[in-house]
């Protein structure tokens, strides 16, 4: 992983040790792809079972992505409870701006992904410029913390509007672009997508083992694919069986998988110590 400091051992460890991110092991990213999923059902609940609509409902998850958000910055040392609530938040705000910029604004799952990777490009960019380096899971300044959770927002609107595109736009856009006679492209659904996005995750995970990229790069790469993955296993839970989902309730999603977060990062005891943290 990317070093974040350039000063001796000691004093890297040290500084390591106060780190506001837990490690990015295997862990990190189940809860991540559980963060994701429930931002997508816990989006859709509020916007459309409530009825509040997406721009009420971006406006409340915005108020609960600014307190969590705040309180974590404040805070002086990793919290794990603090730290997922405020991932969690970005992914509600990203499910309910990408359905308002995508459904009410009438821009399209298209038009909305290539401007929304386009943004995530550019605070990466904007945050090499500013302190010289993209961190990963070792955030230890306050200027880091800031560039990695405005990342963290920006990734995961986009992971919404990819899933939505996957599982949406891909089947009226093939027939287009592919005259396959005997191909039913109608079948591809939530669940071919979720496929296609975790064989993406693993090739990440092949060129981080390989050590073909950069680390940092790849840890962003894998950030925004668990997003639609996410996505589209939201939509697989809670969308109607003639849509291809299993039709769960939305409520009762988010909340069985909000506990299986929280039961994830207890049994974890690398995830409840910031990355670079020494065993106690």
């Amino acid at each position: 992983m990317t070093d974040v400091l350039t000063e001796g051992h000691g004093s890297k460890l040290s500084h390591e040790m106060l780190s506001k991110a837990p490690p990015a092991i295997l862990m990190f990213w189940l809860v991540k792809i559980c963060a994701t999923t429930v931002g997508e059902t816990g989006g859709d609940a509020v916007s459309m079972s409530l009825k509040l609509g997406y721009l009420v409902a971006t406006a409340i998850f915005l108020i609960f992505f600014a307190v969590t958000m705040t309180l974590q910055v404040r805070a002086r040392r990793y919290h794990p409870i603090l730290y997922w609530l405020v991932v969690v938040a970005t992914t509600t705000v990203g499910t309910t701006t990408s359905d308002f910029i995508d459904r009410t604004l009438h821009m399209g799952y298209t038009a909305s992904s290539a401007m929304l990777l386009g943004l995530v490009i550019a605070v990466l960019v904007v945050w090499k410029l500013t302190t010289g380096k993209i961190a990963a899971d070792h955030i230890t300044t306050r200027k880091d913390e800031v560039f990695y959770w405005l990342t963290i927002l920006v990734s995961n609107t986009l992971g919404t509007a990819l899933g939505d595109f996957s599982s949406e736009t891909i089947p009226d856009l093939m027939p287009k672009l592919f005259h396959a006679p005997g191909v039913a492209w109608d079948a591809w659904g939530f669940e071919l997508a979720a496929v296609v996005f975790a064989v993406l995750i693993a090739v990440v995970a092949l060129l981080y083992r390989l050590k073909a990229l950069p680390q940092a790069v790849l840890f962003w790469a894998a950030y925004v694919l668990t997003r639609p993955l996410g996505a589209t296993l939201g939509d697989t839970l809670t969308k109607p069986h003639a849509q291809g989902g299993l039709e769960f309730g939305r409520f009762a999603a988010t909340g069985v998988i909000a506990l299986a977060m929280v039961v994830l990062v207890l049994l974890s005891p690398r995830l409840r110590r910031p990355a670079g943290a020494a065993a106690p």
